[in-house]
């Protein structure tokens, strides 16, 4: 029993019976009772006042009254400017989480239309290796997509490796003219990060060669042309472009040792996949949309050669979708790629998770599909999300510009360690299991610090912050879990729904009712690609779990009735706390 679903379904049924219309339960707005007022949930009664014809204070107690008479769940009502706030009987939440009980793990509340989704994240290039703002988008990613797992779709993880082009040929000739066979192994470096040496390395000598040209006169963008060494990049990557052999040899040896270096980085992260996509395979699929876009007319060519298309009628402007000289855009592959993955999984819905300076981009390729009269443009969907910087002097990055994904994680994990150690209590554990500990606790303060803010949202990671175990941080809620797991481990059991009509004290019934909204809580996370609300849904019940904890008796309770109610709620909400930080890749340790 759904206890918000009860309410809004009754109470579309008792406007319909009052005013002679048909409304339905999604027509009803609730909300949480304030607390300074007496009630469970508030009914928003300003929307109805439009079939009821009546003031809001007439609809409220109209509403009120219906709803008491006609619903045994419901005690009373009552009526403050207009909102009209629900009080249920105390049997109505000890049936609830009695109902609980009944599943030995927790049960999420799924979607009744289960869709076919791929979430597409982390796209990285090959010749750098993963930074801060790749952690935020490989996070967001995965929760998203284990958050619509968890409502019954079935969900594919994509990630597209970007593997291709200039950028990835600079790494290539840094390698080439200045590596001396430096490999991996006789470097003693991760793959990604001795690409991303060379990516450096090219960068670094690029500029000078700028830097003398316009000392000898020449124009800085007319250098930037002409510097040898851009132009040898360029010289390569037609080289790649024309299948020479050697020159794939060590695009794919490089590539390789990136890969290597990827999937640790990922491993450590607790991310994973189910289907890669390469752009050096992808790149030339957008040449046939462009081609159906000439013949409906829906692209135009311009005298140059370049295809375009019009979408000033959008409120846009126009788009160039193939160059002049026949190579595609991004768009132009991102128009290929989303066609064969619709073809290739008949999808309900595509979700790109990428940051929000592609807001623009990805509007654009929607539009461009609803020219064309796909049936799924809408489908679509861009979880964009904000940039994330660092306090000034923080953790700064072996190459002094990005935060490096793994000395991040490096780092997080030295910041767990020094904690725990702070707290002592690691006497009898092992120092494999002393190890797993720091792990579970340094990436629960990473992940969920990167989680809880909205991903729309511009974000401050304050790493010092995030591994504080008093607050709204990640090891403060497995601090709680560990406290619960303690307390159930003592008492030898799970407790049961054999517990009677017990009284029940607020902070027991600000437990249940917070256990009463995880359906709601995951529906909403769905809707609005949002982890962020399980993050500050798994907090808000480590808090009320505290303060229930500071003002009654679990193993001391006399009362065997009260002792397996208090049992069974504080199983329930640990149950739920895991299944919650599960969502966003979270693991829970048994003790800290």
């Amino acid at each position: 029993m759904n206890i918000q679903n009860l309410l809004r379904e009754k109470a579309a049924q008792a406007v319909n019976e009052l005013y002679k219309v048909e409304i339905t339960a999604s027509d009803i707005q609730l909300q949480q009772t304030r607390p300074e007022f007496e009630g469970d949930y508030t009914i928003v009664v300003f929307p109805l006042t439009k079939v009821s014809h009546k003031s809001p204070q007439e609809t409220a107690e109209e509403l009120g009254a219906a709803l008491v008479n006609n619903v045994e769940q419901i005690e009373k009502y009552e009526i403050v400017k207009g909102f009209l706030n629900i009080l249920f009987t105390k049997e109505t939440w000890l049936d609830y989480l009695r109902e609980l009980g009944q599943n030995e793990s927790l049960v999420w509340g799924v979607s009744s239309k289960p869709r076919k989704v791929m979430v597409e994240y982390s796209s990285p290039n090959t010749n750098k290796p993963l930074h801060l703002g790749h952690v935020r988008n490989n996070l967001l990613g995965y929760s998203v997509a284990e958050i619509l797992k968890a409502r019954g779709h079935e969900v594919i993880k994509a990630n597209l490796i970007n593997d291709r082009g200039i950028h990835i040929c600079k790494s290539m000739l840094a390698w080439m003219k200045f590596g001396y066979g430096e490999t991996p192994e006789s470097s003693g470096m991760k793959g990604d990060h001795l690409v991303g040496k060379y990516y450096v390395e090219f960068d670094k000598i690029y500029k000078q060669e700028i830097k003398t040209l316009v000392e000898t006169g020449m124009l800085k963008e007319e250098a930037e042309k002409n510097a040898p060494l851009i132009k040898e990049a360029q010289a390569l990557l037609l080289k790649w472009e024309d299948g020479d052999a050697e020159t794939i040899r060590i695009w794919k040896m490089m590539n390789e040792w990136v890969y290597a270096g990827f999937s640790i980085t990922y491993k450590n992260l607790g991310v994973n996949f189910d289907k890669f996509y390469y752009e050096s395979q992808t790149y030339l699929l957008g040449k046939n949309i462009v081609n159906e876009g000439l013949e409906k007319h829906v692209f135009q060519q311009r005298e140059d050669g370049s295809v375009w298309i019009d979408l000033t009628g959008d409120g846009l402007d126009e788009k160039l979708v193939l160059r002049s000289d026949g190579t595609s855009v991004y768009i132009t592959q991102d128009l290929g790629t989303a066609q064969e993955r619709f073809n290739e999984f008949a999808l309900d819905e595509l979700i790109y998770t990428v940051g929000n300076e592609q807001d623009y981009h990805f509007k654009v390729l929607r539009l461009i599909f609803k020219h064309f009269h796909r049936p799924w443009w809408d489908s679509l969907n861009h979880l964009s999300y904000g940039m994330v910087d660092l306090p000034e002097g923080k953790m700064k990055s072996r190459e002094g510009t990005v935060v490096d994904a793994d000395e991040l994680i490096s780092d997080m994990l030295k910041a767990a360690e020094e904690k725990t150690k702070e707290q002592g209590k690691l006497e009898d554990l092992s120092s494999e299991e002393q190890h797993d500990l720091f792990r579970k606790i340094g990436m629960s303060a990473l992940k969920f610090y990167l989680l809880k803010v909205d991903p729309k949202k511009r974000m401050l990671f304050n790493p010092k912050e995030s591994i504080e175990l008093q607050g709204f941080t990640g090891p403060f809620i497995q601090y709680t879990y560990t406290r619960i797991r303690s307390i159930l481990r003592k008492a030898g059991e799970n407790g049961s729904g054999d517990f009677g009509n017990v009284n029940l004290h607020a902070e027991e019934k600000e437990v249940i009712k917070l256990l009463s909204r995880k359906d709601d809580v995951l529906r909403e996370a769905e809707e609005n690609l949002s982890p962020a609300l399980v993050a500050n849904y798994a907090y808000e019940l480590a808090k009320e779990f505290n303060r229930f904890y500071q003002e009654h008796s679990v193993l001391n309770e006399a009362d065997e009735q009260v002792r397996n109610f208090r049992i069974l709620l504080i199983t329930k909400a640990a149950q739920c706390i895991e299944a919650s930080m599960k969502l966003l890749g979270i693991e829970m340790p048994e003790r800290m």
